[in-house]
């Protein structure tokens, strides 16, 4: 008898869905939710990006392009990476135009890591980078970070993991869930690590515009480490462009040129109209996204201000649109922490676990929502914590 495979691999059969994902459908199914989870800024694309899409519309941009993206669009990452970060890249060969970061990460693990390769991974993180790791046939590593440090990842920690099959260092700040930022002086000693042990590293910098702390410092320009760097950012985030799907990545060019293999045979290009409207945002920058980092400030003082008054104990972000308060006072866990809350008083976070073992015993809140909502939400958090928190 004909033994009956599994229509499915087992190596994704093996993957959990998405812990923010999971939780969402539950509340995409509840009334009156006043929703604190998704990590999408409540502001609309600025006018003249949209417009840009519009024009280019009409003037008939329907076509593909370049499996590497529109070279004028590339030119401006150059410019403006070079503006920014002081970090110049060759936009023929250093620089792809991605369908949102997301892509980004998934091609460049897949283009540098080989079945039996170790990544060192810091958690709490962004969902997807433990299940693009086992997808590229390696192994994830972790190294927890912890409150008392800031949510900062620590040289000593890294190095604790490091062994002859380690070929990746992840590094993920602004940080999604924390809010944390590296200085400084801590990628400093970080990037002897990495060139020291030959590693390569995957720099997840999409919320680099959104720092209140000092200004962002990406690893990729201190000494060593441009050649050893993969930049993966996007416009999803500063440029309140999630939708657009439209992100990019920079690196050494054998690298690059790798990715684009992938990426041909896979999405072929990101789409022409997203490109366009990213070529808008950068091209004409005229204060919107000072603008919404300003009122996302507001926000973030605003919310670990009251999170603080209401009795939870709450690390204060430095970066990105979220806070990762500590629940353990009340008890319970993560997940029914938030199903509880959910249930009672109609507010909706994330479970800190989504983010990794690590996670567990915070939650996620997202406030790049508006102060109506944030001051309506913490109001009715206060109630759910008054009959559980002795204060």
């Amino acid at each position: 008898m004909t033994k009956i495979k599994p229509r499915v691999s087992p190596l994704v059969e093996s993957l959990p869905p998405s812990g923010i994902r999971k939780f969402f459908d539950i509340v995409a199914n509840t009334k009156g939710v006043i929703s604190l989870g998704v990590g999408e800024p409540d502001f609309v694309t600025p006018w003249h990006i949209r417009e840009a899409c519009f024009y280019s519309l009409e003037q008939g941009f329907t076509m593909y392009t370049s499996n590497w993206g529109l070279l004028e669009l590339r030119k401006e990452i150059s410019r403006f990476m070079e503006r920014e970060y002081a970090l110049e890249y060759n936009p023929e060969n250093e620089i792809i135009v991605t369908v949102g970061a997301s892509e980004a990460i998934d091609v460049a693990m897949r283009s540098v890591l080989s079945p039996g390769d170790e990544v060192i991974l810091p958690e709490p993180c962004y969902v997807s980078y433990k299940p693009c790791i086992l997808l590229s046939g390696a192994k994830p590593v972790v190294v927890e970070t912890f409150e008392e440090d800031d949510f900062r990842l620590q040289p000593s920690a890294i190095r604790e993991k490091i062994t002859p099959e380690t070929r990746v260092l992840v590094l993920c700040f602004p940080n999604n869930p924390t809010g944390a930022i590296m200085s400084k002086e801590d990628l400093e000693e970080i990037a002897r690590i990495c060139v020291s042990y030959d590693l390569l590293v995957i720099s997840d910098e999409i919320y680099s515009e959104l720092t209140y702390s000092g200004e962002h410092v990406s690893i990729a320009s201190l000494p060593g480490m441009k050649n050893r760097t993969i930049l993966v950012n996007g416009f999803s985030k500063a440029w309140a462009m999630t939708g657009w799907r439209i992100g990019f990545c920079c690196g050494p060019k054998d690298i690059i040129n790798a990715m684009v293999k992938i990426h041909q045979y896979t999405i072929l290009c990101a789409p022409i109209m997203s490109q366009m409207a990213a070529l808008e945002a950068l091209k004409s920058l005229n204060g919107e996204v000072g603008k919404m980092v300003n009122e996302y400030n507001r926000r973030r003082r605003f919310v670990v201000s009251r999170l603080r008054e209401i009795g939870l104990d709450c690390f204060e972000p430095q970066g990105a649109f979220y806070v990762f308060p500590s629940i353990k006072a009340t008890g319970m866990t993560s997940e029914d922490f938030s199903q509880r809350l959910l249930d009672e008083e109609k507010v909706a976070v994330v479970p800190g676990n989504a983010f990794g073992e690590a996670g567990e015993g915070h939650i996620r809140i997202s406030y790049a929502s508006s102060m109506k909502n944030l001051s309506k939400a913490l109001e009715k958090m206060e109630s759910f914590l008054s009959r559980r928190i002795n204060r």
